[in-house]
């Protein structure tokens, strides 16, 4: 029997608010729908990321897989998506959708994250690696980072104003110009969107999968900056942070195949970003953040 896992939904209700005990109450019934559909057994414990549960099940006929379901929001909206166009090239398979229920019955993969490798250099190569599978031609139906580029820009400007001096001019500027000479003009590839190392899984059918995409069409470059976000700690004890910083992009780049520099001006752009947003909501990391979107200016 399907039980919500208690710390998923505080969670939940703390960030959706009615809506979320609204639909917390009928996901009981929506998973238990789905595994009588589907034709699956639950297998084993309950798991859940930030926006979904994971329940690992067994099909008829005895193959293991995971049924997600997940709060409906625009964001969860072309994981589905992206998983049918990979095809199960670097990501899981995805083998059926409820699109009105926000699921998906996916391969199932280990709960042994890439970010606990304990090989930092290895842990980038691999998430380059994928990054260079994933970015495939991407379906009209799918959302174009390019049209974000206006927003973006908005609100770096309206962050400059109520944060002046949370970033350095010159930082801040850098972001604006990458939003303006990258932002509006980027290819139609299929990008994951939210690359980092506890996005990506140890399986069987390859060594590394990579779960839970964003499913936009872009410059797969962007990827560059998320992963550089999850890094966070490897830079706060680094002795030459510079050299750290443009150690770790290189080895993403060139595992993915991406020019280098177009790799650093996303990554800077993302660092901004995440110092004004830390601005609001965690003020320790805001300085930390600001000072790497700072630090990117400078090249090697």
């Amino acid at each position: 029997m399907f039980a919500v896992p208690e710390v998923f939904a505080r969670d939940t209700v703390a960030r959706e608010g009615e809506a979320g005990a609204g639909w917390l109450a009928g996901l009981p019934g929506i998973v238990e729908e789905l595994l009588a559909r589907w034709e699956c057994a639950v297998d084993g414990e309950v798991t859940h990321g930030a926006v979904g549960v994971v329940v690992p099940v067994r099909r008829t006929g005895g193959d293991a897989a995971v049924l997600k379901v997940s709060f409906p929001h625009p964001g969860n909206v072309h994981e589905p998506d992206a998983f049918a166009v990979w095809g199960g090239r670097g990501a899981v398979l995805l083998h059926a959708r409820d699109d009105d229920r926000f699921a998906m019955l996916l391969e199932r993969a280990h709960p042994t994250q890439l970010a606990d490798s304990g090989d930092p250099d290895g842990m980038v190569t691999v998430a380059g690696r994928l990054s260079r599978r994933l970015a495939v031609p991407a379906p009209p139906s799918l959302p174009r980072l390019s049209d974000r580029a206006d927003a973006w820009e908005e609100e770096l400007r309206a962050d400059a104003a109520a944060f002046p001096d949370a970033v350095p001019r010159r930082a801040r500027e850098a972001a604006l110009a990458t939003v303006r000479e990258l932002g509006r003009d980027q290819p139609e590839t299929l990008v994951h969107g939210d690359l980092h190392a506890r996005n990506i899984l140890r399986a069987d059918r390859e060594p590394w999968l990579a779960v839970d995409p964003k499913g936009y069409a872009g410059d797969p470059a962007y990827d560059g900056g998320t992963l550089l976000k999850s890094q966070a700690l490897r830079f706060l004890d680094a002795d030459d942070l510079a050299g750290e910083l443009h150690h770790v992009l290189a080895l993403f780049a060139d595992a993915a195949g991406l020019d280098l520099e177009r790799t650093r001006r996303w990554a800077q752009f993302h660092a901004v970003q995440t110092a004004y947003w830390s601005h609001r909501h965690a003020p320790r990391l805001a300085d930390f953040a600001a000072h790497l979107g700072d630090v990117l200016l400078r090249t090697p």
